[in-house]
């Protein structure tokens, strides 16, 4: 006979309630995602996922955007963005050209190319994201949409000072 004590389910349940189960879910589903976009991007567009990340953010602004604002909305380095900017320049995908009103600056847009190669590959994003979560309904992913939106408004406001943890 097992010498171990069974939990209880009201255990188990206040187990699967508490913060860090929820963050340690939140967390591992959000890489299992992300790891299996990243190798369909490369298998199928010899993409990287921050390449495809800078991309998605040249594709959405009306303007070129400057290496420090790629840098803040993908919350990365600038020279991660420098160096991300480096290689799409050299495959052909965007552009970088000096800003009229500050020489030091530099702005960054798709090309042509680049643009037509985004919209194909955004498409086959979206395609693999309502795969993976097709197991799902759709009240399901309503529901999980509000209550990951009240959890980012919880980390924001305490993140804000407004709220003592705790």
């Amino acid at each position: 006979m097992d010498q171990h004590t069974p939990i209880s389910e009201s255990a188990d349940k206040r187990d699967d309630a508490s913060p860090l189960r929820l963050w340690l879910r939140l967390f591992a589903t959000a890489n299992m995602v992300e790891a299996e976009l990243s190798r369909r991007l490369r298998a199928e567009f010899s993409m990287t996922l921050p390449r495809f990340d800078l991309m998605a953010q040249l594709a959405k602004s009306p303007e070129p955007l400057a290496l420090g604002e790629l840098s803040r909305r993908l919350m990365v380095t600038n020279g991660n963005v420098t160096g991300l900017v480096d290689r799409l320049v050299h495959d052909g995908l965007v552009e970088r050209r000096t800003a009229h009103n500050d020489r030091r600056s530099a702005l960054v847009e798709l090309t042509d190319e680049g643009r037509l190669l985004f919209d194909v590959m955004a498409a086959a994003h979206r395609g693999w994201v309502d795969e993976l979560f097709d197991g799902l309904g759709t009240a399901d992913r309503a529901l999980l949409s509000r209550l990951l939106r009240d959890a980012r408004g919880s980390v924001s406001t305490v993140l804000a000072g407004d709220k003592v943890p705790g």
